[in-house]
């Protein structure tokens, strides 16, 4: 017996840990380490319009010196 409210669940959590694989590659490539970059598994699960989400952590001065810099922004 299939429990119809996991089918739903398991695809968030799918095309989340897609997402979160897609994004620390580009910011491996860009020089960027996001330690506490994962997926909300809460999110996941949550029946909001919003979808799942990616928590993005804290990050020291420097990391987000170069988040700007990839971003297109003006480096310090």
């Amino acid at each position: 017996m299939t429990d119809r409210r996991r089918t739903p669940t398991l695809a968030k959590l799918r095309e989340a840990e897609g997402t979160h694989e897609r994004l620390r590659a580009a910011l491996t490539e860009a020089g960027i380490m996001l330690p506490s970059l994962r997926v909300d598994l809460a999110s996941c699960v949550d029946r909001s319009p919003r979808g799942p989400l990616l928590e993005l952590g804290g990050c020291n001065l420097a990391t987000a010196e170069k988040l700007v810099e990839a971003l297109g922004g003006k480096p310090r």
